[in-house]
């Protein structure tokens, strides 16, 4: 088997997926990511930083417009309270790097304040929408760099449970808000992470018009690939991945503190119209 085949084996849990004949050292790379939660203690280097956040700011931004920020978080105390913010999750603790990533439309408003115009715009969800969108564009391409270098990460989608604590935390300004952190460190060989399946293209992928009900037989098969993932990896998740998921949406009380986001955004500064 060839190592593309071994990578799309993994990416997809299944073998009856062949690799395609379009290829390169990047799609290698992307294929192969992983969440690693598990970390040396070794300190990212001020070079490695500065190599992922050149990769970061060379994502596409809306209009040029840069809504976006990152906060590069390598104090103990401070990595310790963010995990707290975040669930409890240790691994937000122990990697020597967290970046979060920020919605920023401060420095827009200040922008246009010195140079004495209005920035009515920055109050519609439009705006909003900008700045997540940018950020998130922004961190993925963190990740590619920082893979390529040997380093791990993990997105934390819980720096989102208690955003006025993190804003503490950071001294964000109202019109920033931390759209998610991302735990960056050397991955602990002892505790090797695992190439998570996706869903069959056909789950995702639709030609001219999108189609829901053809994708059940795909969600099907990706059920099972989980099924077998749950159990190589020694997971204790009950159900499919299907009824995984819709445990996940049930109601607000599934949403880890963020059913009361719009509430905290409002706070921030962020009127949403």
């Amino acid at each position: 088997m060839s190592h593309a085949q071994q990578l799309m084996r993994a990416r997809y849990g299944s073998d009856d997926v062949p690799a395609p004949a379009a290829w390169s050292p990047l799609i290698e790379q992307l294929l192969a990511h992983r969440s690693v939660r598990a970390y040396l203690p070794d300190p990212v280097g001020d070079d490695a930083l500065a190599a992922i956040i050149a990769a970061a700011q060379s994502a596409s931004s809306s209009s040029n417009l840069q809504a976006w920020s990152v906060v590069a978080v390598r104090d103990p105390a401070r990595r310790a309270a963010l995990a707290e913010c975040a669930g409890g999750q240790a691994h937000v603790r122990e990697a020597p790097l967290q970046l979060v990533w920020l919605a920023d439309l401060a420095r827009l408003r200040r922008l246009a304040e010195q140079a004495g115009r209005p920035a009515e715009a920055l109050d519609y969800l439009e705006m909003f929408l900008v700045g997540v969108i940018d950020a998130a564009l922004a961190a993925q391409n963190a990740v590619a760099a920082a893979e390529s270098l040997g380093l791990g990460t993990v997105y934390i989608g819980g720096m989102r449970n208690q955003p006025e604590q993190v804003a503490e935390l950071l001294r964000l300004p109202a019109g920033v808000v931390a759209v998610f952190g991302l735990c960056v460190g050397t991955p602990d060989p002892a505790q090797p992470a695992a190439v998570k399946p996706r869903p069959p293209q056909a789950v995702v992928l639709h030609h001219e018009t999108y189609a829901l009900e053809p994708q059940d037989e795909g969600i099907a098969a990706y059920n099972a690939a989980m099924a077998r993932f749950y159990a190589e990896q020694q997971m204790n998740v009950h159900g499919s991945w299907a009824v995984h998921s819709a445990k996940r949406i049930a109601g607000p009380q599934t949403l880890s503190g963020r059913d009361r986001l719009v509430e905290a955004l409002h706070a921030r500064g962020f009127k949403l119209k």
